[in-house]
């Protein structure tokens, strides 16, 4: 799993308190909607080129581990 806490901050002076890729606007969200609507890493680098295959991945760690937390025994 990738170490998502090297490459994504939550400073509620931006996005409300989102969790963001360090150095932007770009949220947690925004790349697991594009991930979700069939994009690709590929296709969300070649339109922000800021961002990193690391970064992308580190956001589905991000939400794995938060996934994990809110899963509970019935």
């Amino acid at each position: 799993m990738q170490p998502f806490n090297k490459y994504i901050e939550i400073n509620t002076a931006k996005r409300f308190g989102k969790p963001i890729i360090k150095g932007t606007r770009i949220s947690v969200y925004d790349i697991l909607s594009w991930l979700s609507s069939g994009m690709s890493k590929k296709d969300i680098i070649v339109d922000f080129p800021e961002l990193t295959e690391n970064q992308i991945n580190a956001c589905l760690s991000f939400a794995a581990k938060k996934e994990q937390k809110h899963l509970y025994v019935s």
